[in-house]
């Protein structure tokens, strides 16, 4: 996966300018059209094509070996247990029967009867944060409440000790293909597999109601859920479970917190708020690029030809401001119809835990609103500093004071 950034980084190098953003920088890529080719790849940043693209899970497979005929494809699945197998072989590397099969079994944790559930304890979890930190004035608000709340609402999921919360910052950052240097890198995702494999070997002994348990039972049910699916989907759960969140509510506040009139409209009128969370997602979003999908078969997009085999990659934040889907985009507006965004991405492939981060999300902006309603930025927005080198869109602090 790293290579994808690498690739990505170039691109962007490519039109350069000092102390220009991301969004920028992208917004100059469209002078050469909504679907780009560099170093053998296609970048897509228009939102049509993007749609068409993410919704078009035939022609447009995750698992390259889906682009050979079927003759020529590997009878028998990969099964190795190195590191890399067991954390990446998850339901976003995974096409057709296998995507539909591993998908069905979280699915049941995520149903809106469930997730409507958490509302009280979700609530509770993000007052005694507050509670914590509210009398200090100032704090790191993803260090004191963007990190901690969905990380443990993830582990009381999936049963995960809260005591341990702090390590999957680190792991997951990792897994992203954010981390220090290539030693650490690989340190911290073997610590991360034998973390899992404990985990796994704790429930096989003792099962108790959370959704690891679930997971392992399936397994042992014959729902065809190998060793090297269980390590990957357990991964995939607890770094989504929270990544996304962290950085939608760390976004969503630093982009209130610069166009104040949103913020002071937000605090008037509260009823907004389920449609300023879709705003969030649209203006600046937690996933910046998609994983890579490669053209089954020659595909025409709009003016460009994507011969088969072709990576391809959906750059969201890209897609998400595109001028011909979305009027005056690089304005935040908590009133915009923005629910047709790809932030969640689309298609069958459309986040699981949408419902999950959405909800939280909701109750995070209204808590933080309510209960820090002069909250503003401790530092000038050119400060603050996002996390390079991965999928995500976050920022790595958010000074603020109130």
């Amino acid at each position: 996966m790293s290579w994808i950034f690498r690739a990505l980084r170039t691109l962007l190098r490519r039109i350069r300018r000092p102390a220009v953003s991301e969004y920028e920088k992208y917004e100059e890529m469209r002078e050469f059209g909504p679907v780009i080719h560099q170093g053998g790849s296609m970048y897509v940043i228009g939102y049509q094509e993007a749609k068409l693209i993410l919704g078009d899970s035939k022609r447009f497979v995750k698992d390259i070996n889906n682009t050979l005929p079927l003759e020529q494809r590997p009878l028998h699945a990969d099964q190795s247990t190195d590191m890399f197998s067991l954390l990446y072989n998850n339901m976003l590397a995974k096409d057709g029967a296998d995507h539909t099969r591993l998908r069905r079994l979280v699915s049941r944790a995520f149903t809106k009867r469930q997730i409507d559930s958490l509302t009280p304890r979700i609530q509770q979890i993000a007052d005694e944060l507050i509670d914590d930190f509210q009398a200090d004035g100032e704090a790191d608000l993803i260090d004191v409440f963007a990190f901690p709340l969905p990380i443990i609402v993830i582990c009381e999921l999936l049963g995960v000790p809260i005591e341990d919360r702090n390590k999957f910052k680190d792991w997951s950052h990792a897994f992203l293909g954010i981390a220090d240097d290539e030693f650490s890198y690989f340190q911290l995702l073997t610590e991360f597999v034998q973390y899992i494999g404990r985990m796994i070997a704790l429930r096989r002994a003792e099962p108790k109601d959370d959704l690891i348990s679930a997971l392992v039972h399936a397994e042992e049910e014959g729902e065809q859920l190998t060793e090297q699916e269980l390590y990957s989907m357990i991964a995939l759960l607890i770094v989504a479970g929270h990544e996304t969140t962290v950085n939608l509510i760390g976004n969503g506040m630093a982009a209130l917190l610069q166009n104040r009139e949103q913020l002071e409209l937000l605090q008037k009128q509260p009823e907004l708020i389920e449609n300023a969370v879709e705003e969030f997602l649209r203006y600046e979003g937690p996933v910046e690029f998609t994983t890579t999908r490669y053209a089954a078969e020659d595909v025409q997009v709009g003016d460009t030809l994507i011969k088969r085999r072709t990576p391809v990659t959906i750059i969201l934040a890209a897609a998400n401001r595109d001028p011909a889907a979305f009027e005056n985009p690089i304005k935040l507006d908590v009133t915009r119809d923005a629910q047709q965004h790809l932030g969640f991405s689309y298609g069958v492939h459309f986040c699981v835990g949408a419902p999950l981060a959405r909800l939280e999300a909701k109750i995070a902006f209204s808590t933080l609103l309510s209960r820090l309603p002069n909250i503003q930025l401790r530092a000038p927005h050119r400060q603050l500093v996002y996390n390079e080198g991965s999928i995500v869109h976050g920022l790595k602090a958010l000074p603020v004071t109130w």
